[in-house]
């Protein structure tokens, strides 16, 4: 899995485990995550997958290096995905 994909996986996981928010975010604890057997699974290096995500403004959290046991309770949020653009009245005369 290359990261591309593995950020998407991370996603999946964070919907999967977070709770939603009213602005369409989610949010779980880096403990939650850690945790989870699945997750256990599917990444082999969560926190660098965390890292890669954040760097995409994909995630948020606060810090830099999450670590077990020091920051299970750090909330990381994945940003509501934004719904797309409506459609003007030039690209549907076409």
């Amino acid at each position: 899995m290359n990261v591309e994909e593995e950020v998407e996986r991370l996603k999946e996981e964070i919907q999967r485990l977070g709770k939603i928010q009213p602005d369409g975010s989610y949010k779980v604890t880096f403990g939650v995550l850690f945790h989870d057997d699945k997750c256990a699974n599917i990444f082999e290096a969560l926190v660098g997958t965390l890292r890669a995500a954040k760097k995409r403004k994909v995630v948020t959290y606060d810090g830099e290096l999450l670590l077990q046991g020091v920051h299970d309770n750090v909330e990381i949020t994945l940003k509501a995905i934004a719904p797309p653009p409506p459609a003007t009245a030039a690209a549907s005369s076409s």
